[in-house]
Order: C-alpha cells, then structure tokens, then sequence
C-alpha cells in the first residue's frame, strides 16, 4: 500500500465485514465481539504497514523519498524502508539508463535481431526548411539521462514532451542554417553536434536535471517527390568525386617517380663533373710533376717516356712479330690475324719511284 486512499479501502473493507458478523438478533454486537474486531482491527494494521513500509529499487532507476509531500532524499537501487500510510512516498525514476526519443519515426519492436519501423511517418517533425530555401525530411534519435531525479519529477511538467518540443525547435534551427547540401550529405555530423550543445544549453536553463548524450542523424532525405532529382544529382557528383580522385593518384604515382627521375639523373651528372674535374687536376699535377723531372734530366725523361709509351702500345697486341734487321728479303705481313709486324728502316716497303 502506498497511500491513504489504500488503507482508507482496506480499513472500509474490514469495517463492512466485522459490522455484519456477530450481531444478535436485535442487531446488537456483544462486548467480546467489540474487543476480536479491535484485535483483528490492529494485526491487520500492523500488517499492512509492514507492507508498505518495505520496497525495492531496480537497478536501472533510483527512487525519490517525499515525507508528507515534501522532498527529504533520493535513494539507490536496492531493498529500503520508509514510514507507511502515506506518511512516506517513493516515485522510482530510471535514471540509470539512457532514455531514447525518436523523431521523425517510431520504432516498433525487434525481431530476429533487427528493428522494425513503424510505416507511419511524422513529417510535422521532420520536414524542415534549410537555408537555401530547400527542404530535407530529417529523421534522428535523442539519447538522454535524468540527472537529477528530484528535478525531474518537481521542476517541470510533462517533462518527455518538454525535451521533445526542444528538441525539434533546435533541430530546425539548426539545419535552417546549412544549405540542403550540407544537411544530406556533408554536414551530418556537425549538426548532430551542435544541435546537441544548444539542447543541453535550454535543458538547463529549464533546470529539469537532463543530461543529453547523444544526437544521431538516423536517416537524413530529401522529400519524396524530389528524390529521384537529387539521386540523379548526388550519384553525378559522386562520378565527379571519384574522377578527381583517380587523376589525383595518377598524378601522385607519376610526378613524384619523374622526379626521382630527375633528381636521379641531376646527381648522376654532377658526380661525372665532379670525377672528371678530379681526373683532370689528376692529369695536370701528373705533367707538372713530368715537366719538373724533365726540366731536371731531359735525355733520361724522354728515353722513359718513350719505354712506358711503347709499353702501353705494345700491350694492348694481342700477338707481336719482330723481325731482325740483319734478316733479307722478308714480306711484312700487316695486319695478317689480327698480328702486329714491327720491321727496322731496312725491310720497309721501297717506293718505286725512288729506285729510278
């Protein structure tokens, strides 16, 4: 029993009965009877407020004690005592789950692990005018919590249809600022998140001990007399998107390998430089320093000069003849495979013009 209306009942119920049990006929009641309904009157009593006095709270809510109409405290999920007939009341609040509202749409049960919806739309809520003068049927989900359990029950009236009424308001201020581009494709999420800052910020000021957790876009359209316009236009946009998306890997791919490329070739270029450069103070300091031994024994140098000259010229043969002077009436043989003939000034070649 939770309230004197309740034990009102009960005292009324007990009172009819004891009233037509043990008269006389004359319709007296004797003494000993008076006494048993007084007894029985107290168990029964008692009883009750043992009933009343005891309750529990479910885990997912937290209950407001009032102690004759006025609040003393808010307790947890769990077994409790409070003062019986009336003198104590608890109203449980779910304020450990978050609560859902749903605009635009109704959900109407799940079955084999998926949501159904209501067929029934509710365009009052979710038509709406963008900026740009379009209009885009947005569908979404307010997630909340009661915060504040005694706010919640004393501070407002009608506190669900308060947060629904806030909740479209900001809605539609919110998208009345974006164009309808924004609101079905890009602009999601910013939405969401602002039109969640601005409800929380009207929440309490109203000071009902709500706490929003989260906005979700559920399904954002536009009308359906427009939708397939806006499909032809949103699906050329998205060929138009991934064409640009195509040259930009393409141009990624190519212009940085030719650079490489480049780069690769420039350094090349600039080691060649810097070798021959090198190889060509190498040659000059090997003449200097020739000059010098030179100027120093000249016969010496030359006679040098000429062996190492000889030697690199000979070396490079695969094979080499040489022919004694002494030796008479032998043909040079020149360039006979690839081999080398070497003959004095007596076995060259004599012109006939110098014989007469």
């Amino acid at each position: 029993m939770n309230g004197n209306n309740d034990f009102d009942e009960v005292l009324q119920r007990i009172k009819t009965f004891f009233d037509s049990f043990g008269k006389n006929p004359h319709g007296r009641k004797p003494a000993s009877t008076h006494h048993a309904m007084a007894g029985v009157l107290f168990v029964l009593v008692a009883i009750v407020g043992v009933m009343g006095s005891f309750y529990t709270v479910d885990f997912s809510e937290e209950a407001v004690i009032t102690r004759f109409g006025r609040y003393t405290e808010t307790v947890p999920p769990g077994l409790h005592f409070k003062l019986p007939f009336g003198i104590e009341n608890a109203q449980k609040v779910p304020s450990k789950i978050a609560l859902l509202g749903e605009f635009g749409f109704r959900s109407v049960g799940q079955k084999d692990s998926k949501t159904n919806y209501a067929e029934k739309k509710f365009p009052e809520e979710s038509l709406m005018l963008t900026g740009d003068l379009n209009v885009a049927d947005v569908e979404w989900i307010l997630k909340y919590r009661i915060r504040d359990p005694w706010k919640y029950l004393f501070h407002a009236k009608n506190v669900e249809q308060n947060i629904r009424d806030v909740s479209v308001s900001i809605m539609r201020r919110v998208v009345g600022d974006r164009t309808v581009g924004e609101v079905l494709t890009t602009g999601r999420v910013e939405i969401a998140d602002a039109a969640k800052l601005l409800t929380q910020e009207v929440l309490d000021r109203y000071d009902m001990g709500i706490k929003i957790e989260e906005i979700i876009l559920q399904d954002v359209n536009p009308p359906e007399s427009v939708k397939p316009a806006f499909n032809e236009v949103n699906s050329a946009k998205q060929e138009q998107e991934q064409t640009i998306n195509n040259a930009e890997r393409e141009y990624n791919m190519i212009i940085p390998e030719a650079r490489g490329k480049a780069e690769q070739v420039l350094a090349e270029a600039q080691a060649q430089a810097i070798m021959n450069v090198n190889h060509a103070k190498g040659d000059a300091s090997k003449f200097s320093a020739v000059l010098t031994e030179y100027r120093k024994a000249p016969d010496v140098t030359k006679k040098r000069l000429y062996l190492e000259t000889m030697e690199d010229i000979i070396g490079k043969s695969e094979r080499l003849i040489v022919i004694d002077s002494a030796v008479k009436g032998v043909l040079p043989l020149y360039g006979l495979s690839g081999d080398k003939v070497m003959a004095t000034e007596s076995e060259k070649p004599v012109n006939p013009a110098e014989k007469k």
